[in-house]
């Protein structure tokens, strides 16, 4: 393995890891090498005789760790992206190995001495803004993860990180086996009722890639199950397609997750109380925006009652229209999706049969691209000679108005059995600048229904939002401007990290951009003028029950852990329990019910922090206001104070420091209550 190429210098096109050359054995052996190498780095940088300074410490911590980074991040985002048994095994491996790797880092006791004296001198070291930034941020993040801890504490610390790491990694892969394992085989013509062209070659290609030939098939990723709810006038299908769907995870046999949410809950909870929190929930908000799970709550409630209320009376409108088509059934979970659908069409005149051939993938990708050229000045060059990890991804070079190298974007939209489902953007490189002028290469992963060849891949409206709001956050990734990597990017406390991606979703609804990209596949024309006024005066259709889906996830996520010894004896019970004091419709289930919440128990990243989307919804609602108050969507004033204080800031600055530096003011939740149309019953 001397000649790994994850190890050696990447002499590819924009220094992209070279996919071509990489091998399953290369992983093993390059993770081993580079926690080695990364040991030595930092051992040397504790055992230092000089006194700290902020150069061989922090700064020396930042240029530390080049190898273990090229390998990780490779790692990691082809085990998301695009996996394998074996891919999965090393995973499975690695994690807990990787845990032990970083504690040993956290509890070297000279390396935190070091940086304790370093941080307690912090105000006479003539740092400037982003340097304060993050000495303060080294010293925090050691702190939380234990290093202040001693004795038997140390060692427990150590223990309960590497045993969580292992949690998640079997939490996400079994969710996986689970998506994987169920496809709804539709065998013939009365199978098909009601469903659109669209979705039925969606289902055929899905078939097709799973082997049935002449028959169609749909699977649980969100782009193919939600129209198949919506759509199909198949009751008994539809109810099994959904049962499926909310099921992942407790499924009983080696793919059921309940016995790892108990163990997750638990150890978070004696991880918080070892360092002094009343659980995890008070440990986990304590550096966020938020700062307590009172404050998240309150935020949560004040949605809650509004939307529950507007959920109840749309309950009632479809159990009425329901009755006049002749369905006296009462409504359930997987009706509703397709009774609103006729409601909407009944309503708003909006039938996503007509919707959908208007926003083609390709128009939508160049969408998201135009208004990124008009907003901040970058443009996008397609890059098609570059060796990547699957055929379906692609790569465009991104550049500033100047003609500079800003980034390299990678699209991989389709939906796959080798990838987990969801949609999200992550780095195979970060921007910085203390080891010269590093630039980012960053992916947008998403599960659209891949057309049969030759077909134009047609997206739904909501998909259109989703690979908008994905973009945003590849936005933040790219046009990163600092020089530490700790503070680069998408960096920032999670209850802001969804503001830039949720901000870029308002301009895909611009008269602009719909004019422009909203073009039909077949005929050429543009999105009709009055077939706009339509959909956007529809925006708020049917969000009485997409926020009590979402907001019943976040109020569980949050119980759950400010409640964790109770919770952990029987998650789905206290789940249930939950949602019966809240008083949740029968008719609608949690977007995420808890053994397939990977955003809360595959790993740390969202748990206690599913609430953050709102959180940073009253921002982004906000902040959209401010463009809308120009009169300019575009406004080129306006898009340079966003560039220089959201998209580019990283976490150089406490991020409502940032929001006031753009807007002038923190925000009121009262454009976010306008947005869902909840301000009328609330």
């Amino acid at each position: 393995m001397s000649d790994n190429p994850l190890l050696a210098k990447w002499t590819t096109p924009f220094e992209i890891p070279p996919f071509d050359r990489i091998e399953m054995a290369h992983f093993n052996d390059g993770f081993e090498k580079a926690m080695a190498t990364n040991r030595t780095e930092i051992d040397a940088i504790a055992d230092n005789p000089d006194a700290p300074s902020f150069d061989n410490m922090i700064g020396a911590l930042e240029g530390a760790g080049d190898d273990l980074s090229k390998v990780a991040s490779t790692f990691f985002n082809l085990s998301g992206s695009n996996t394998n048994d074996e891919l999965q095994k090393i995973e499975r491996e690695i994690a807990p190995k990787l845990s032990r790797h970083s504690s040993a880092t956290i509890m070297n006791a000279k390396l935190f001495t070091r940086i304790k004296t370093l941080f307690e001198q912090i105000d006479g070291l003539d740092l400037d803004t982003e340097q304060s930034r993050v000495l303060t941020k080294y010293y925090e993040n050691f702190v939380r993860a234990g290093a202040a801890l001693s004795g038997d504490a140390r060692e427990r610390m150590s223990e309960i990180s590497a045993r969580l790491s292992e949690l998640g990694t079997q939490f996400s892969q079994n969710v996986l086996a689970d998506e994987k394992a169920f496809q709804l085989v539709l065998e013939d013509e009365t199978d098909l009722a009601g469903l659109p062209d669209f979705l039925v070659s969606a289902a055929r290609s899905a078939a097709e890639e799973r082997g049935h030939e002449g028959k169609h098939v749909i699977t649980l990723s969100r782009s193919l199950i939600e129209p198949f709810l919506q759509f199909s006038s198949r009751r008994d299908l539809r109810e099994t397609a959904f049962k499926a769907w909310i099921a992942r995870g407790e499924n009983g046999g080696e793919n059921d997750n309940r016995d790892i949410i108990t163990e997750t809950l638990t150890l978070r909870d004696e991880r918080a109380k070892l360092l002094g929190f009343d659980g995890f929930a008070h440990f986990k908000l304590d550096n966020q925006m938020a700062k307590t799970p009172e404050a998240v709550r309150e935020l949560l409630e004040n949605v809650w009652a509004p939307a529950k209320g507007r959920a109840e009376r749309e309950a009632q409108s479809l159990s009425a229209l329901a009755r006049d088509l002749g369905d006296n059934s009462e409504i359930a979970p997987w009706d509703w999706r397709y009774f609103s659908q006729k409601l909407r069409m009944r309503d708003h005149a909006l039938d996503e049969a007509e919707i959908k051939p208007y926003f083609q993938l390709e128009n939508m990708i160049e969408a998201a691209f135009a208004a990124a050229n008009r907003l901040f000045g970058v443009w996008f060059r397609e890059v098609t000679d570059l060796k990547l990890y699957h055929p379906d991804v692609r790569a465009w070079e991104v550049k500033d108005a100047a003609g500079h190298h800003v980034g390299l974007f990678l699209g991989d939209y389709f939906a796959r059995p080798s990838k987990r489902s969801g949609a999200w953007m992550s780095a195979f490189r970060s921007q910085e600048k203390l080891a010269g002028d590093i630039r980012p290469i960053i992916v947008n992963v998403m599960n659209f229904a891949k057309a049969p060849s030759g077909e134009p891949n047609l997206l739904t409206f909501d998909d259109a939002h989703t690979l908008f709001h994905e973009f945003g956050h590849a936005l933040h990734g790219l046009l990163s401007d600092v020089t530490y990597p700790l503070v680069s990017g998408t960096s920032v406390a999670r209850d802001f990290v969804e503001l830039p991606s949720q901000l870029f979703e308002h301009w895909l609804t611009t008269p602009d951009i719909l004019t422009k990209y909203a073009i039909h596949a077949r005929t050429g024309e543009p999105l009709p003028q009055d077939l706009m006024e339509r959909l956007l005066a529809a925006s708020t259709f049917n969000q009485g029950f997409a926020t009590v889906e979402y907001v019943s996830s976040a109020l569980v996520d949050l119980e759950m852990h400010l409640n964790a010894p109770e919770a952990a004896k029987d998650p789905l019970a206290f789940q249930a329990r939950t949602l019966a004091n809240i008083g949740m419709p029968k008719q609608i289930t949690m977007r995420h019910a808890s053994p397939h919440f990977m955003h809360v128990f595959s790993g740390d990243g969202y748990s206690s922090g599913y609430y953050s989307y709102l959180w940073s919804e009253v921002m982004d609602a906000d902040a959209f206001v401010a463009f809308e108050e120009t009169g300019d969507a575009f406004d080129p004033e306006l898009a340079s104070k966003l560039k220089q204080h959201i998209y580019s800031a990283g976490n150089s600055a406490d991020p409502a420091e940032l929001y006031t530096r753009f807007r002038g003011r923190m925000p009121a939740i009262d454009a976010l209550l306008e947005k869902r149309g909840l301000q009328s019953v609330a």
